[in-house]
């Protein structure tokens, strides 16, 4: 019974992250009504105010407890995969696979709040660009890597393409977003995937072989 009691704060508290996620993804954080999250979620606006204390800190605990793990479980696989463009290029598809009309309409949590907040609040970019580092330096750690393995060319600048990838992963999707378009999301994947298969070494080059491989083009077909 004590345990069980632990417990349930915990629980409340995530039932308050999850439903106030889904409220700022629909509605922005400005626009998000406290009311509808405590009607979704059925806790009372005491307990809301007990764990987060106000609007504002309960914005920066979904950034930290929600937005974070979503990204890094979305590209945990690169960073962790032996090579880093097999792995970048199956997340790639499976991720213009299991967007949803839902994602379309509404874009990108993590891209919607960097252009709402953090031009008007610091806690929220601070927390933003800490999200977007780590997401970058993770891809670039992996390419490092791949570079050391012969996977990844070695005329590659590892930050660059990092920085390019995010870009245009969060671009597509934002703009798929703007045009409503799910047929723009899978074009503009498309093209990353070509840039990815572009940053191939020469199949069983030494790593120091590989920077004088050009990049390659390849096509892929729409899914």
């Amino acid at each position: 019974m004590k345990t069980a009691a632990r417990r349930q704060p915990d629980r409340t508290r995530q039932t308050l992250l999850e439903c106030a996620f889904e409220e700022m993804h629909r509605s922005g954080f400005r626009a998000a009504s406290l009311d509808a999250i405590l009607e979704s979620s059925g806790v009372t606006k005491g307990a809301l105010y007990h764990h987060f204390g106000s609007k504002t800190q309960l914005g920066y605990a979904v950034v930290e407890e929600v937005v974070r793990p979503w990204i890094e479980a979305a590209w945990r696989p690169v960073l962790d995969a032996d090579n880093c463009i097999d792995a970048a290029v199956a997340v790639c598809r499976e991720l213009t696979r299991t967007r949803s009309a839902h994602a379309i309409e509404y874009g990108c949590p993590f891209n919607n709040l960097i252009n709402e907040m953090s031009p008007i609040d610091e806690g929220f970019r601070k927390r933003l660009q800490s999200i977007l580092d780590e997401w970058r330096a993770g891809i670039v750690e992996a390419m490092r890597r791949g570079q050391a393995r012969g996977v990844v060319r070695a005329d590659v600048a590892p930050e660059d393409a990092a920085a390019f990838i995010i870009s245009s992963i969060e671009g597509g999707v934002g703009l798929a977003k703007s045009k409503r378009s799910r047929e723009f999301l899978e074009s503009s994947m498309r093209g990353l995937v070509d840039y990815l298969e572009s940053l191939r070494a020469r199949s069983g080059a030494h790593p120091a072989q590989a920077a004088a491989v050009p990049a390659a083009s390849s096509k892929t077909s729409k899914g």
